[in-house]
Parts: structure tokens; C-alpha cells; sequence
């Protein structure tokens, strides 16, 4: 259940937005075009919680709120643009390792309103879904002996966080990665960063106190587009060695035999 109440007079332009999600009440409140406050409150049961969320519907109607028909009206315009989607990347990269980079992505993050966050996530999944390609997955494949689905993933989402113009360049040439992967060798790391995937999520859960199940639920309200890739058709095979050597030779001659992985 989900509802959204506004009251507008000469005064006030206030709005009130109630959601029951089992037994957890959450209320967001404040003045429209502002990203206001928010209370959650936990009960015993859903019935419990439910009785108590139209109560308070009746007691704010009463009041003079009316219903709003779209809530996400009165959410704050989002100041997440383009180039500080990048900006945040860039800064949790100049911090010690990995582990310290996404806690203070994370913290950032939750920092900053709600809409903040979806727009981060959805700005992420745009860039992402770019890498989706046969080529890519080839290069990725020589650098780590294999590539899995999964493994794939967390590749491009750790290319991605190497910035704009590498992640950009490593799409249309993937040899052209050459010079971010050089330093893992030493490290003895893979190229992958599956915890950026979700940074997002858990930012909105550090900043609310609510789970993952209820931040996509709001997500997909925010953004109803998937960017769930579909099935890719490989212009490789993983037995045509001498296809793979010939189609990247730099990264073979370098990765083949001296795989990046865990």
C-alpha cells in the first residue's frame, strides 16, 4: 500500500506520502519539491502496521489533505548529473584500497536524496549496458582465462570504474585497457569489482534502514526501463585459440599464458 497526501494554502504546500511494506511503516513528509523527512516505524504484524497507516490516512484527510496521483511529483529534483556520476567514480579512486573506495562511494552516496540515488544506479546501469558487447567479452575472456556470465559483469563494472575515457576507448578497442590492467599484475588482482553493482542499493539502505527487495521495488518506479541485457551472440569461440590470438594479439601474447584471476 502506497499513498501520497499534499495540503496547499496560502501558508503551506506540504506533502505526506504513507507505505506499508509488511510490517514496516514509512512515512515521507515536508514541503513539496523537497526531498523532506522520513520516519519508519516497525509493528508486531502487517495487520497491525496497516490498521495504523489508515489511521493516519484518515487523520491527515481530515485535516484537509487531498491525494496526490503520481507520488514521485513530489520527490526533489535530482542534482546527480552526468559529469558528478563521474566526479563521485574518479574520488573514490584516490582513496587507499578497494574496501575504503566503495564505503566512501557508499557513504557519499547516502549522503544525498533518494533521488540522488536512484539517478547514480540508473546512470550507472545506462553506462554499463554499453559493454554488453561479443568483442569485449573475447578480450575479457584472454585477460582472465575465462568468462563467465557472471564474471563478465563484474568486469565491466570494474572497467567502467576506471573512468569515462578508458571505459569508452576499451569498448570500441579493448587492447587500449592494457594500461589499467598492468597494475593489477603485480597485485596479483582480477579485474573485477562486482561490488559496484550494488553500491547504489546499499547506499539507500545505509540512508533509510530498508532492504534491498523495497529499494528496487522504489527503482523500478523511478526508472521502469530494464537494462537487462538479452542473449548475446558471440562472434568468437573459446576453442578457436589461434581466432582469439589473431583478434587481440597484444593482450594474448601478454594475459594467455599469465591469466588475471582470484
Amino acid at each position: 500500500m502506497q499513498i501520497t497526501l499534499v495540503y496547499k494554502d496560502e501558508q503551506s504546500n506540504k506533502f505526506w506520502k504513507v507505505e506499508r511494506r509488511d510490517s514496516k511503516l514509512v512515512i515521507h513528509f515536508g514541503k513539496v519539491d523537497t526531498a523532506g523527512r522520513m520516519q519508519v516505524k516497525e509493528f508486531v504484524s502487517a495487520e497491525a502496521c496497516e490498521a495504523e497507516a489508515e489511521k493516519l490516512i484518515r487523520a491527515k484527510l481530515k485535516k484537509g489533505y487531498k491525494p496526490l496521483t503520481c507520488s514521485m511529483q513530489v520527490m526533489k529534483d535530482s542534482t546527480m548529473s552526468e559529469a558528478l556520476f563521474w566526479e563521485l567514480i574518479k574520488k573514490a579512486k584516490t582513496k587507499l584500497d578497494v574496501d575504503e573506495q566503495m564505503e566512501w562511494l557508499r557513504s557519499t552516496l547516502a549522503k544525498r536524496s533518494e533521488k540522488d540515488i536512484f539517478r547514480f544506479d540508473q546512470l550507472l546501469n545506462q553506462h554499463f549496458d554499453q559493454s554488453y558487447t561479443s568483442s569485449l567479452w573475447a578480450a575479457a575472456y584472454i585477460v582472465m582465462g575465462g568468462c563467465s556470465d557472471d564474471c563478465f559483469d563484474y568486469f565491466r563494472a570494474w572497467l567502467l570504474y576506471q573512468g569515462k575515457d578508458i571505459y569508452y576507448k576499451a569498448i570500441e578497442s579493448p587492447e587500449t585497457m592494457i594500461s589499467v590492467l598492468k597494475p593489477l599484475e603485480a597485485e596479483g588482482y582480477a579485474p573485477q569489482l562486482e561490488e559496484l553493482l550494488s553500491v547504489a542499493c546499499e547506499a539507500y539502505e545505509e540512508k533509510t534502514g530498508l532492504d534491498n527487495d523495497y529499494y528496487y521495488d522504489k527503482y523500478d518506479q523511478f526508472d521502469p526501463v530494464w537494462y537487462d541485457e538479452q542473449d548475446l551472440d558471440l562472434d568468437w569461440d573459446e576453442d578457436d585459440e589461434d581466432g582469439l590470438q589473431m583478434r587481440f594479439p597484444v593482450l594474448w601474447s601478454r594475459y594467455w599464458n599469465n591469466h588475471l584471476e582470484y
